[in-house]
């Protein structure tokens, strides 16, 4: 009976023990997370042209970006990417940048640079999501918007995450901190994620790229012009259906 009793408590004994240590390494993400928050603050401060290029951004000041990023060389590339991993805690319209780099480096190696800093940017959203989990996240961004927004992402899978990306549903980073607090598989947020924003920053990159001989005359023009259009148009209405059912539910 003793013994009995003695081997059920040491099949207890590891749950409770084990809980103070999950907190501990809990709490450690967090403080690191919100370490590289601020240094990366700290850097943008005390680095001009990096605070310059994200004052333009939040400013949507796109005739700025250009002129300061021409020229640049490699410089610019490097300038480039820390403006994009910004964006992961400053919000700013993404197309300014992507239209910037197609502007400065050409549409193909402007794509492969936007869509490369872009991914960086929400990967580093997402980690920050999953460090900081849901009551942040909620803090931040209010308790109704998260759990509408996660609810839908565990609803729709990867699926929704493609459509969330293919049309500019909700702000870029948010979508990351959300996947990343409701603990969405790394592999198919980084998936969805590229494939998803690749079409916009195709069309962006390319009209930037071609900035300097667009024309309205041109039927290509406003051909791209359209499908912008139709993908943000497109944004009022599959949020909703996709929320639909978990509201349903309450």
């Amino acid at each position: 009976m003793l013994m009995g009793m003695s081997g059920e408590a040491s099949q207890r004994s590891p749950g409770p023990a084990g809980e103070p240590r999950l907190e501990h390494l809990r709490w450690r993400e967090v403080a690191f997370s919100l370490a590289g928050v601020l240094a990366g603050a700290g850097l943008i401060a005390v680095v001009p042209d990096l605070r310059q290029a994200v004052t333009s951004a939040l400013h949507g000041d796109l005739d700025g970006l250009r002129e300061q990023f021409r020229g640049l060389g490699f410089g610019g590339v490097a300038l480039l990417f820390g403006l994009m991993l910004a964006h992961a805690v400053l919000f700013y319209p993404t197309e300014i940048v992507t239209a910037t780099a197609g502007f400065v480096y050409g549409f193909a190696p402007g794509l492969a640079l936007a869509m490369g800093g872009w991914l960086a940017s929400a990967l580093l959203a997402y980690l920050l999501g999953h460090a900081l989990g849901r009551p942040a996240i909620q803090l931040v961004f209010g308790a109704r918007r998260f759990e509408e927004l996660g609810r839908a992402i565990e609803r729709g899978g990867a699926s929704l995450l493609l459509v969330v990306r293919l049309i500019p549903v909700v702000p870029f980073s948010l979508t990351g901190y959300v996947a990343g607090a409701v603990r969405v598989p790394l592999w198919r947020f980084s998936w969805t994620t590229f494939l998803g924003y690749l079409p916009l920053t195709v069309i962006v990159g390319y009209l930037g790229a071609q900035a300097k001989t667009l024309s309205l005359d041109d039927p290509l023009v406003w051909l791209l012009a359209a499908a912008i259009v139709a993908l943000f148009a497109a944004s009022r209405l599959v949020l909703p259906a996709w929320r639909a059912p978990a509201d349903a539910d309450d």
